[in-house]
């Protein structure tokens, strides 16, 4: 597994922990069952607080991206459908809230394309 912290980026150092094993995990790069460094060590390997990677490795666990087997360790979860999963209640609940707003289809889409667009290119 290899990380670069970037530190003039302008994502906080645990956002670009998260994005980076998010990316590897859905790339197979880590496939799934690779065991994660403890956080204490990923912390020391990178040059960061233990509370920045543990933040990190809870928002991946969020995601579906990683599961914590407690003391046996933290591994790549088979993250593709529950990552999918997450997707379409996003988007279930976006679409009921655009709805609930009064937004038509077409406005509530581009809105989507702009935030996508957005975060993908920022």
């Amino acid at each position: 597994m290899t990380l670069k912290i970037r530190i003039h980026d302008s994502a906080p150092p645990y956002e670009q922990v998260r994005a980076q094993i998010s990316e590897q995990a859905r790339a197979g790069t880590l496939p799934v069952g690779y065991r994660l460094p403890t956080v204490r060590g990923l912390a020391e390997s990178l040059g960061l607080a233990a509370n920045t990677v543990a933040k990190a490795y809870r928002a991946l666990e969020s995601d579906g991206v990683i599961e914590t087997r407690g003391r046996n360790g933290t591994y790549i979860a088979a993250a593709g459908s529950a990552a999918e999963r997450g997707a379409a209640l996003a988007a279930q609940e976006y679409a009921e809230r655009v709805r609930r707003l009064g937004l038509g289809e077409g406005a509530a889409l581009d809105a989507v394309r702009d935030a996508l667009r957005a975060a993908y290119q920022g």
